[in-house]
């Protein structure tokens, strides 16, 4: 019998995958490395992590951990469950050449460049989060790093954060996309009921554990309860009931220190836009697909879509109506994160039909099947901004105040090559994407050339009145200062790594 909401459990879910903790305005997010592998998990034995139930107060500070594959290996887990988990997560993101490529980390972005996170000897053992309502984080930092915390960790670094009223540095409305998690498990994965773009997700996409859009169970670490006892407290895998599933009601979490230059970008739209304020803005919006306010450039509504209310003036709209990009350009910053497409182009209906555009056939436009489903791709946003609020009016002055400002890029994912490394290669850093040339996000990019030599500097906007706007050469607006790859376990997990014998032992029985 397939469980009802009311019957998820979250009582065994880290609250962030569930909620943004958005009211909770302070934060203060630690990297750690663990020094005393048992002093750790006594800690990890009394911590108060926050889980996922909701409640009629809510609370006023939270605590969230996960680890890298280093801080799991420090602990003690063996080798052979750490196979379970994927390779993305075991090599890292700053392990193989090839993945640092494809994700665009290579110039000025590239690991060797990266404040921490970049080789073996600066990746964290331990992320831990931290949420307090305003003027309460320290505080609360102090409460939880009580007893055998300074024994136990040493604190490699803090990252900073800083809220600015819920945009992010660049001055646009932020956090206004998220999936809606089909908690209910309701919703058909069947793609003959899935033509359209949904912004409901399987929770399998966002938990392990559970099944996701594809109907199937992501690989986790599974267990053995006959030969490791301590496995007992973890839940039965729902795939396989006779193993006990580390990864049930945990999740990847990808951390990314993002650098934004701020004072840059509107210098350089407001140049490019001939000092015109109107102009200005409608370059930046293009750019971004979104005015600052958050209202998307592509404002019509699409209809009922399953997972976003009629009333979301913000995000209840797909691209259909705008197939070359007069509204919203094809290679905007929104567009290119979520493309909000179903598992077929639009106007499919009916047995021929479907054939002939899974066979490549009947094609109007050259671009029709370049983007994937969007439903497969999705990403659980849960990042920060750092650095003091910087308006445009001040970032274009000669003398606009200089400081460190970005994101704390979090998202959250139960497939990290399929959906967050997928998004930042294929969508974000290609130059080809939707038809496009010479192009790669135009926020995001980092605008150093193919192989080939091919540019990929530009920003084209289509204009109905006359020929392609293009708007070149882009400078670098985001920096990637540091990030890795990381495990946001469940709590009865949690309390399985916590009691772990001592490194070197291979036996739990």
């Amino acid at each position: 019998m397939m469980k009802t909401s009311s019957d998820f459990e979250f009582d065994d879910l880290q609250g962030l995958l569930r909620f943004g903790h958005g009211k909770l305005t302070d934060t203060c997010f630690m990297l750690l490395n663990i020094v005393d592998a048992t002093a750790a998990k006594q800690w990890l034995n009394s911590a108060p992590v926050t889980n996922a139930e909701e409640t009629e107060i809510p609370p006023k500070t939270v605590l969230q951990i996960a680890f890298s594959v280093q801080g799991l290996q420090a602990l003690g887990l063996r080798a052979s469950i750490i196979e379970g988990f994927s390779d993305e997560f075991i090599v890292g993101l700053s392990g193989d050449e090839s993945r640092s490529r494809r994700l665009g980390d290579i110039a000025g972005n590239a690991p060797k460049q990266w404040l921490w996170g970049g080789n073996v000897k600066q990746i964290p053992h331990v992320v831990l989060l931290l949420y307090a309502t305003s003027g309460d984080i320290d505080t609360w930092r102090k409460t939880v790093q009580g007893k055998n915390f300074s024994k136990a960790f040493k604190v490699f670094k803090t990252l900073p954060t800083q809220d600015i009223g819920g945009i992010e540095p660049f001055g646009f409305a932020d956090g206004i996309s998220q999936p809606d998690i089909d908690w209910q498990r309701l919703q058909s994965t069947n793609p003959h009921d899935r033509d359209g773009y949904s912004n409901r997700l399987a929770v399998g996409e966002v938990v392990l554990g559970y099944p996701n859009e594809y109907a199937q169970y992501t690989a986790r670490p599974l267990i053995n309860p006959i030969t490791d006892k301590l496995a007992d407290v973890l839940p039965n895998a729902e795939d396989v009931p006779d193993l006990k599933d580390l990864g049930r009601n945990g999740s990847y979490l990808v951390l990314r220190q993002l650098g934004q230059d701020v004072p840059g970008f509107w210098q350089f739209v407001t140049k490019a836009a001939g000092s015109n304020l109107e102009k200005r803005e409608q370059l930046a919006a293009a750019m971004v697909g979104r005015n600052r306010d958050g209202i998307p450039l592509v404002s019509k509504h699409a209809g009922v879509i399953p997972g976003i209310g009629s009333d979301d003036f913000h995000n209840s709209f797909t691209y259909e109506e705008d197939p070359v990009g007069n509204k919203c350009p094809l290679g905007a910053h929104i567009r290119r994160t979520n493309p909000r497409t179903g598992d077929l182009p639009p106007g499919v209906t009916g047995f021929i039909s479907r054939l002939k555009k899974i066979l490549g056939f009947g094609q109007n436009r050259h671009d029709e099947d370049l983007i994937a489903s969007a439903r497969f791709h999705r990403l659980l946003r849960r990042g920060r901004p750092y650095g003091p609020l910087l308006t445009p009016e001040e970032a274009i002055k000669p003398d606009a105040p200089v400081a460190e400002r970005g994101i704390q890029f979090m998202c959250l994912v139960a497939n990290i090559s399929r959906q967050f490394e997928f998004v930042q290669n294929a969508w974000a850093m290609s130059s080809k994407f939707n038809g496009v040339q010479h192009e790669s996000d135009p926020l995001l990019g980092h605008r150093q050339p193919l192989m080939s030599g091919e540019s990929t500097d530009e920003f084209n906007h289509p204009n109905p009145a006359g020929p392609v706007q293009k708007t070149c050469p882009l400078p670098q607006f985001v920096t990637v200062h540091g990030g890795g790859y990381f495990f946001m376990p469940g709590l009865r997990a949690l309390k399985y790594i916590a009691s772990l014998p001592s490194q070197g032992s291979d036996s739990t029985s």
